[in-house]
């Protein structure tokens, strides 16, 4: 999974939002944040952020498959994803709700899951004149082997192509209304 994160990340880079950004690092955590534009109004995207399969990219899983991931937008809701093998992961927990502007998730992602870190992801969609935006911020602290500064850039570049592919989805629920 590690060495196929760097790889896919890696690859991402030029494909990124222009607006995906590392806001902070250190060697004990880092803070990044993605944030783009959609035709959908506030609650059409909200429901679509719920839909986690519809847009998250399977290469960014752990068992290669989208439709392995859910999501429970509800207080101590599970993000988590079924193996092949009958086992699972809980990526991230639902703290706070508040449709449809807020998503507050805690947990940590990707590599960072072995790690002694933790993070937090909140999710904020607002209006706009031509629909929504959404900003995804996740912040991480703790202990990573190596340091956590090194980890930062690839963690945004990988939120970086999900939400560019949650507003992909969303531009697709758009025209289909």
């Amino acid at each position: 999974m590690k060495a196929c994160m760097v790889a896919a990340a890696a690859l991402l880079v030029a494909s990124a939002p222009a607006r995906a950004t590392v806001l902070a690092s250190s060697g004990n955590g880092f803070e990044v944040e993605s944030r783009v534009d959609t035709a959908l109004p506030p609650a059409a995207l909200f429901r679509a952020f719920g839909d986690l399969p519809s847009w998250w990219s399977a290469e960014h899983s752990y068992s290669g498959k989208s439709a392995n991931l859910s999501l429970d937008l509800k207080p101590g809701g599970c993000w988590c994803e079924r193996l092949p093998s009958g086992g699972g992961v809980e990526h991230m927990r639902v703290a706070f709700v508040d449709p449809p502007s807020r998503i507050v998730l805690t947990g940590a992602l990707g590599p960072l899951l072995a790690e002694a870190t933790t993070g937090v992801m909140q999710v904020v969609i607002e209006p706009s004149a031509t629909g929504s935006s959404l900003v995804i911020n996740y912040r991480a602290a703790g202990f990573a082997k190596g340091g956590a500064a090194r980890l930062a850039p690839a963690v945004d570049q990988v939120l970086a192509i999900q939400a560019k592919r949650l507003a992909a989805r969303a531009e697709e629920l758009a025209r289909k209304r």
